[in-house]
């Protein structure tokens, strides 16, 4: 343990930190959007939204222009985020239903974790959606394993999603704000009798779904999934963004004497998309535009509590997303019609659900004032990286066999290195290998269009094959004109799926 503490100072030091007779490591904030595709922010290129506080951390640190998720669905990438292992090597980690058992096992190395045992504080805002509980989940008792079994020390979540039901927050191990004279069930079978739902009653909705979300309804918002009791506790999705930053503050201000590390998951810009009212209608793209604002808002919120706490030059902050952007997911809220020329994918073909690239490529933004410079990376970075590079960062020594994909690049964080990984896995409906600029897709038989979503999943029935520098849009296939390449990426990609977890 001695002999890994000075390795750690003799690398804070060679990466420029640790130099100032203090070798106490940073806080670290990780703000993680859901659903925020590579051309929704100002930085990134998108034209029609205003995003200056994302903006503004851009430009006061690094901007990685090949960063991505290791997924193009939430749950198999928050998983890889907080394990540093492939979802894909793990089932049941596909995107989960809001009654789901926790899918990772309390006592394994997680990104939490390390920051626990490197005398951190951590805690967890927002959206969860990695299960809690083992099979079924008593909602009005203590809810156990969940966050605080995996690494943190607070918690305040949402189960799932906005659109699944337990439609309410879990704080630490119970159920939020939950009257006892009003017990709450949920089912994912059988709908409670006499609950309207939204496909027998639409008129009781003020929001209509597109496809699915029909079940029960909250608020006058059809989800999937059905719940009855419990009605102190249901969230109001008007106020959720705010309940999150508050939470957070809250959070930076009882720990600001000590390190700490705090993942804030946001819900925007997921469905359903419901902003508070000072940010609806403000965008003009309707309310995915207007969520999208509400969430650059909260962004400026948590920097400015950090300066007001005096803390932005002790913390690394990053913010990135959970996967590419998607339009229509589910209820019909003029996403589509208010689009115009706004492209949430910037040049990237496919978007959420897809091996193409805009299913995985997002927005990922750093700042360390002091530590970090300035500027734009084309490193390729993967989020399921994050572990083993931050447990750089604070002197921590992960257990590979338990995040086995997970490599370090901390100098590329932090921009002391141009260059990243040489080769990531990109899962969507299935899988496909990036390395440097080039990208394989395996052969599938799958549908070529999600038709829910209208977006490209990547399914070909023949092997694709892409040069990014020269084609960003993945419109030209190489496939047969470099047979080698091809062979040689489908038998790496073989060898990367056969590695045992």
């Amino acid at each position: 343990m001695a002999r890994w503490r000075w390795l750690w100072l003799w690398t804070l030091v060679g990466l420029g930190f640790g130099t100032h007779g203090s070798t106490r490591p940073p806080n670290v904030l990780l703000l993680y959007a859901d659903d925020l595709g590579w051309g929704d922010l100002g930085c990134y290129g998108a034209t029609r939204l205003a995003t200056p506080h994302l903006d503004r951390l851009a430009r006061a640190g690094l901007r990685f222009t090949d960063a991505h998720s290791s997924a193009a669905t939430c749950t198999p990438s928050r998983y890889s985020l907080l394990t540093g292992e492939y979802a894909w090597r793990k089932k049941g980690t596909g995107v989960l239903p809001g009654d789901a058992s926790l899918v990772i096992e309390p006592g394994r190395t997680t990104l939490p974790a390390l920051f626990q045992r490197a005398g951190y504080v951590t805690g967890v805002v927002g959206k969860w959606h990695l299960g809690l509980g083992t099979n079924t989940v008593d909602w009005n008792g203590e809810i156990s394993p969940g966050p605080l079994d995996i690494g943190f020390s607070e918690a305040f979540i949402m189960a799932a999603t906005g659109d699944r039901v337990p439609c309410v927050y879990v704080e630490n191990r119970r159920v939020w704000n939950l009257d006892p004279a009003d017990p709450l069930r949920v089912s994912y079978q059988t709908p409670f009798a006499g609950e309207p739902t939204g496909r027998t009653r639409p008129d009781l909705l003020q929001l209509h779904p597109s496809h699915g979300h029909d079940q029960a309804i909250v608020h006058g918002i059809s989800r999937i999934g059905y719940l009855t009791g419990g009605r102190a506790a249901w969230w109001r999705d008007e106020t959720m963004a705010d309940e999150f930053v508050g939470r957070a503050r809250a959070f930076l201000d009882a720990h600001r004497t000590k390190p700490f590390f705090l993942y804030l998951a946001f819900h925007d810009p997921h469905v359903p998309r419901v902003p508070h009212p000072r940010f609806a209608g403000k965008s003009g793209l309707g309310p995915r535009g207007d969520v999208i604002l509400q969430l650059d808002a909260n962004v400026g919120e948590v920097l400015a509590e950090l300066d007001r706490l005096q803390l932005a030059e002790q913390t690394l902050v990053i913010f990135t997303s959970d996967n590419g952007a998607v339009v229509d997911d589910g209820y019909r809220d003029d996403a589509i019609a208010r689009l115009g020329d706004h492209r949430p994918n910037g040049p990237w073909r496919g978007g959420k659900y897809s091996k193409y690239e805009g299913g995985t490529r997002v927005p990922f933004l750093v700042r360390w004032p002091g530590h970090i410079a300035p500027g734009v990376s084309s490193a390729l970075f993967s989020q399921v990286d994050l572990l083993a590079t931050l447990a750089a960062l604070i002197g921590q020594s992960p257990d590979a066999r338990q995040s086995p994909d997970s490599e370090n690049h901390l100098a590329t964080l932090l921009g002391k290195q141009t260059t990243g990984r040489r080769e990531a896995v990109e899962q969507g409906q299935g899988l496909a290998l990036r390395q440097e600029q080039w990208k394989f897709i395996t052969p599938s038989d799958g549908a070529p269009i999600a038709w829910e979503t209208g977006l490209e999943t990547g399914n070909q029935p023949q092997p694709q094959l892409y040069d990014l520098s020269a084609d960003p849009g993945e419109t030209n296939n190489l496939a047969l004109q470099a047979p080698d390449r091809v062979r040689q990426m489908q038998q790496r990609l073989g060898e990367l799926r056969a590695q045992p977890r």
